[in-house]
């Protein structure tokens, strides 16, 4: 490949923090939270120009289940309140009124405890609520570079409007959802083998009614595939999420696809009309960190003396996760760790893990440990537990 040398040039450092949370999505809000709560400085660096990734610029409005089917809540803490902020103005659907409006427990099997939000609204209450609590925002910021001395890293090198800077950093959470971080800084990573489908949700109007269309279903894991369960797909190509072109192509084609379907229905009903469409890919897996420790979806209902929360299968009934800690840090770089579907999971684990309520658990306790230590491995789990229990965690599906 041909290339050019560019010429050397000063980078400013013109940031400080504590705590750097690399992506605002639905695991940076958490992780930023959790970190600003216990007196860290932080900065969110976000390359979009809203809070929320994919919840909200890629109008995957769905806060799925934060109970286990059964009629048990099993996720708590910040993901609770997320859910309760991201219905502030109202729910869109899937309203869970037995665990809102303290119904009975046979109320609460036949519901799950999760609901369809405004995007819009939970976009700029998360933004207000990120503020309140003292955290600087930085949007329309790609982080580009990584500087890593004696395995820690000293400086994230960003890239904005004001041009290329420096951050100075005593610890990091990658939320970038595609384990950006990780893969600069030189920390062990893995690639999802099965790769993304064509998606292209939107919202529309028709007759003065506005829904959300769901073009391009979630896809099946390979290893749990049947003749039964086997959808019908937008385009048989898939995509890495991990390549400029590759992504850009996804992108035009989900927008023509937008565009077939828009026309098709008109011609039935001249009032639907787009009214809001993704402003990111809707890639749900791409890239992770090899972490201490991967967990598998077979693990479900297994204690580990190092959770710090859990999760419910968002696709059935009945299965919980205690997530370790040591799914969210890797092996070479200490001061990097990592929240949402940047965790260490295997493939199956992943569609369980890539949703909302596992990445605001995980950002949870991400935050807070990265407020805590600039040395995961080394620090001392019993304390971070202590402080996830006082903010209101259950860690063992027996507390539930």
């Amino acid at each position: 490949m041909d290339y050019i040398i560019e010429k050397q040039r000063e980078t400013y450092v013109t940031h400080e923090c504590d705590v750097l949370i690399a992506g605002g999505g639905v695991a940076g809000i958490a992780a930023a939270l959790s970190a600003a709560r216990s007196g860290a400085r932080v900065l969110l660096v976000e390359k979009s120009c809203i809070a929320g990734g994919l919840a909200t610029s890629g109008l995957v409005t769905l806060y799925l289940p934060l109970c286990d089917g059964k009629g048990r809540q099993v996720s708590f803490g910040i993901c609770e309140e997320l859910l309760r902020l991201s219905i502030k103005h109202g729910a869109e659907a899937r309203y869970p009124k037995p665990w809102l409006e303290n119904g009975t427990k046979e109320e609460k099997e036949k519901t799950r405890f999760e609901v369809r939000f405004n995007p819009h609204f939970f976009a700029i209450e998360a933004e207000k609520l990120l503020i309140s609590e003292g955290v600087k925002i930085l949007y329309g910021t790609l982080i580009v570079d990584a500087v890593v001395e004696n395995k820690k890293i000293k400086h994230v090198i960003i890239e904005n409007k004001s041009g290329r800077q420096a951050v100075k950093v005593r610890s990091v959470v990658d939320a970038t959802g595609d384990a950006d971080v990780c893969k600069l800084s030189g920390e062990g990573t893995k690639e999802f083998s099965q790769k993304n489908v064509l998606a292209n949700w939107y919202y529309y109007i028709s007759n003065s009614e506005v829904s959300l269309k769901v073009l391009g279903v979630a896809d099946i894991p390979d290893d749990e595939k049947t003749d039964e369960n086997n959808v019908e797909y937008l385009s048989n190509k898939r995509f890495t999420g991990l390549d400029g072109d590759e992504i850009s192509q996804m992108l035009c084609m989900g927008h023509q696809k937008m565009l077939d379907e828009i026309i098709k229905n008109r011609k039935s009903d001249k009032t639907h009309t787009p009214v809001a469409m993704p402003s990111i890919p809707q890639l749900r897996m791409t890239r992770r960190i090899d972490g201490e420790y991967t967990l598998d979806a077979t693990q479900k209902h297994k204690h580990f003396d190092d959770s710090v929360g859990l999760i419910s299968d968002w696709r059935k009934r009945g299965p919980v996760y205690e997530i370790p800690f040591r799914i969210l840090y890797g092996k070479k770089v200490k001061n990097l760790i990592t929240a949402g579907r940047c965790i260490s999971t295997t493939d199956s684990m992943w569609d369980i893990s890539r949703v909302i309520p596992a990445c605001a658990v995980t950002g949870e306790a991400a935050g807070i440990s990265a407020a805590m230590t600039d040395d995961y491995k080394s620090l001392d789990v019993k304390l971070l537990q202590a402080e996830l229990v006082g903010r209101g965690v259950k860690l063992k599906e027996s507390d539930c």
